[in-house]
């Protein structure tokens, strides 16, 4: 029997999972988290006989594991990656979950759902990478939109990508916000279109010094800022990215939310972030000014 098991976020990345597998002709046992699936996925189930869900909370382990194990799912898939706040505020973990807590020397995200992979390995479920069935949403390499970065933004994303590397090194973040090679806003555990919001006030609430503070050689003419106040998104991947519980990923709300921001170019890592809505992402683009490109790693 082809089932697949699929452990439910929240936003659009379970939908399409579960539609990219149907369309394989595989049968999706849904473990949909209350605290962060869509109730729709009910809905989605009631539609199509292929489908079954079942509702757990976070924390819940060993009834993940016995759900699976009662359906005779042997590959599981984490479609998206649950909130980092979510994790801290929401859960309430069962025995098997406390016990797998006190074992771990730190509690980041990577390290928390690589050992619950771990666990789920050891019962016979193998969690598999999350681009299974959706490879044709990663993004490719080179200019996404009409517009390519300016000579500016090209200097904003070869420093961004820097200081993003380092900090995805530590489990922090995947994106920093630049400007005139200036780092505005790293991700924490907001998220990236959160982050780029945050950026985009902070850039509001900037102002030039007033004129006598200033020496004459350094004052600007009327209306000129002293800093480029345009904002350059960068998104990267963790150096050792685990594709089976954490995928880059932009849609519509990156782009809204650079829209609302001021900023003017994307730079993502080719053949590691997924874009969902492709078609709707560089009509949008298009339509800001924005430059959208993916970079390989190198």
């Amino acid at each position: 029997m082809n089932r697949l098991g699929l452990i439910d976020s929240h936003g659009r990345f379970p939908f399409l999972l579960l539609e990219a597998a149907r369309a394989h002709g595989t049968e999706v046992v849904v473990a949909a988290i209350k605290e962060e699936t869509d109730p729709e996925m009910d809905a989605r189930a009631a539609a199509d006989v292929g489908v079954r869900v079942h509702w757990l909370s976070l924390g819940e382990l060993s009834r993940l594991i016995e759900t699976f194990q009662r359906e005779g799912v042997h590959k599981a898939v984490m479609a998206g990656q649950v909130k980092h706040k979510q994790i801290f505020s929401s859960i309430r973990p069962d025995w098997r979950l406390a016990k797998l807590l006190l074992s771990l020397r730190t509690r980041n995200t990577d390290m928390l759902l690589g050992a619950v992979a771990k666990v789920l390995g050891d019962e016979g479920i193998e969690l598999i990478s999350s681009t299974t069935y959706l490879e044709p949403l990663l993004a490719q390499a080179g200019v996404l939109t009409a517009r390519a970065p300016n000579e500016q933004e090209e200097k904003d994303i070869a420093y961004g990508r820097e200081v993003a590397r380092g900090l995805a090194a530590w489990d922090l973040g995947q994106t920093v916000v630049i400007a005139a090679q200036a780092c505005v806003a790293v991700e924490a555990m907001e998220g990236t279109d959160a982050t780029v919001k945050r950026a985009g006030a902070l850039m509001r609430s900037l102002g030039e010094p007033p004129a006598s503070t200033l020496h004459p050689s350094e004052q600007s003419s009327p209306g000129t800022p002293l800093l480029d106040r345009s904002l350059t998104v960068v998104k990267v991947a963790k150096p050792k990215q685990d594709l089976r519980f954490d995928v880059p990923v932009i849609g519509m709300g990156t782009i809204a939310a650079m829209r609302a921001a001021g900023a003017t170019c994307l730079a993502l890592e080719a053949g590691r972030t997924l874009i969902f809505d492709r078609e709707a992402v560089r009509a949008a683009a298009d339509a800001a000014g924005i430059a959208v490109i993916a970079v390989e790693n190198g």
